[in-house]
């Protein structure tokens, strides 16, 4: 039996490589158009009687890549519990990059009226598609070809590509800005990033082109675990681990939108910050953000995922309490304070997601939870953020933060036993 099973190795550093290249490639693209939703849209394809509408009305946009990505876990999800983590996994990123590359070609409001809108809404659709296959899948590669003891470590791989993949989106779009003027910017330079990114998404494809399957895939293929329709097990046989999950998940994407995309829009906005200068405190932040992910990783191959989730939880629940004075007081403390916190919640969370489904429908269970997590979560975040805060105060905004992080705590607590 071990003999029929077998399929050819993949070496340790390819595995990890190819799951943090793909995420930080699907992240870079997610994350420029999360930028150009606060600096560039609003202008450009939401025309508006003032900023504050335009801008209420590009975040809308924004949210709908999260409706998308649920739909792209189903999609992705069935095909790779049915036919594997490779193909999906190269599907996924051809549909996240198609997607990107065509928002950097559309013409604008000035140009087209309101079809600009329109067709920017379906692009983003199809990048919550990708997203949606994408991150569960690389998750998988990774911990699916884990040595035992190391699963949080090989996990964190991919989890890596969040803040990689923000960084070079940011960096990217500080240096278009500081290189030509707002006139040269808003005519043809924020389309740059957009363009660029198709050829990291031929870097990604080269990469995932060379693996083979993964062994816990092969495995549950011999034994002949597949199911006809993952997402309706899931529904039907997991359906404590989904809600869990889900909730599981929530305080991760509340606090992680809340300092990258609602703060750059409040800090630009309301505290008088040039989008340049917060752009560096954001990319500063973000280099804590990364540091910590593989420290949490480490904890977590050591404590349980579990206990590391609890930890960071309370301390999101803490820094809600103090998101306002903090912010008020020091963008570059409050950012680093806020994202050391996110390394730490957002390291272990695709492996432990991961093992709360078997093997035969884990692709469509965890990517599934991250993605339901991303609607709840995300998805309305900087919408909510900036209504609580023009109609109740910043404080408010904290609070939110807070709640999120006791409903996450609940689930922690209720979260099913581990099945790997």
């Amino acid at each position: 039996m071990r003999d029929a099973v077998a399929t050819p190795a993949n070496s340790p550093g390819r595995v990890l490589f190819a799951s943090l290249i793909g995420t930080t490639i699907e992240f870079f693209d997610f994350y420029i158009y999360a930028t150009a939703a606060v600096l560039v849209f609003p202008k450009l394809f939401f025309p508006a009687s003032d900023a504050a509408t335009a801008t209420l009305q590009s975040f809308a946009t924004f949210a709908l890549a999260f409706v998308a990505r649920p739909i792209g876990s189903a999609l992705f999800g069935h095909f790779g519990d049915r036919i594997g983590r490779k193909a999906t996994l190269v599907a996924a990123l051809l549909t996240m990059g198609v997607s990107t590359v065509v928002i950097g070609l559309l013409p604008t409001y000035d140009h087209i009226g309101l079809l600009a809108p329109a067709l920017l809404a379906l692009c983003r659709l199809g990048q919550g598609l990708g997203l949606g296959g994408e991150w569960g899948g690389a998750v998988l590669l990774a911990i699916e070809n884990a040595p035992p003891g190391k699963r949080a470590w090989y996990g964190m791989f991919p989890q890596l590509g969040a803040p990689l993949g923000f960084l070079a989106a940011t960096g990217l779009f500080l240096w278009i800005t500081e290189k030509m003027g707002d006139a040269a910017f808003f005519a043809w330079g924020w389309r740059v990033p957009f363009l660029a990114s198709s050829a990291l998404v031929l870097i990604g494809l080269w990469m995932r082109l060379r693996l083979t399957e993964t062994p816990a895939f092969a495995q549950a293929m011999a034994k002949h675990e597949r199911v006809k329709v993952p997402m309706l097990n899931v529904l039907t046989q997991h359906p404590g681990a989904l809600v869990a999950g889900t909730f599981v998940s929530l305080a991760t994407f509340v606090i992680f939108y809340l300092m990258t995309v609602f703060a750059l829009s409040w800090a630009t906005s309301r505290l008088s910050y040039s989008r340049e200068a917060f752009l560096i405190v954001q990319m500063v932040g973000v280099l804590f953000f990364a540091l910590f992910i593989p420290f949490s990783a480490w904890l977590a191959d050591r404590r349980g995922g579990r206990f590391v989730m609890l930890l960071a939880t309370v301390l999101i629940f803490v820094f809600g309490i103090a998101y306002a004075p903090l912010f008020a007081q020091s963008g570059m403390l409050f950012m680093v304070v806020g994202m050391c916190i996110v390394g730490i919640t957002y390291g272990p969370l695709g492996t432990v997601l991961a093992q709360m489904f078997p093997t035969a429908v884990r692709y469509t269970g965890a990517s599934l939870a991250f993605n339901l997590a991303g609607i709840f979560g995300a998805s309305l975040a900087p919408y909510v953020a900036t209504w609580l805060a023009k109609t109740y105060g910043l404080a408010y905004v904290g609070y939110y933060l807070s709640a999120a992080a006791v409903l996450t705590l609940l689930a922690l607590l209720a979260k099913p036993r581990e099945t790997m």
